[in-house]
């Protein structure tokens, strides 16, 4: 099975409080695990992966169809765009 994924980094000095912010907001519906360090989202069409990095926060998706990535690229990044509205902070998918 083919899989499709692409990664965006983003520069912040608090990237584990992204990690609670969007790993609490999805945990009400969909399976959901995180620390400070890492989260783990599980859409039914594929899965959301965040990283803290030095000065930074990785975030990965990665999926079946090139749709299904595209959707969770979507649904990813304007939910955590609302959450980083002070940093003023935009996600910049790239191909894995």
């Amino acid at each position: 099975m083919n899989t499709f994924s692409s990664s965006a980094v983003v520069l912040t000095d608090t990237p584990a409080r992204y990690i609670s912010r969007l790993c609490k907001h999805f945990a009400h519906k969909i399976p959901v695990s995180f620390d400070e360090q890492q989260g783990r989202i599980e859409f039914n069409a594929g899965l959301a992966t965040l990283k803290a990095e030095d000065q930074s926060l990785r975030l990965q998706v990665e999926s079946a169809s090139s749709d299904d990535l595209k959707r969770l690229q979507d649904v990813v990044a304007s939910h955590f765009e609302r959450f980083a509205w002070q940093e003023a902070l935009t996600l910049d998918w790239q191909p894995d």
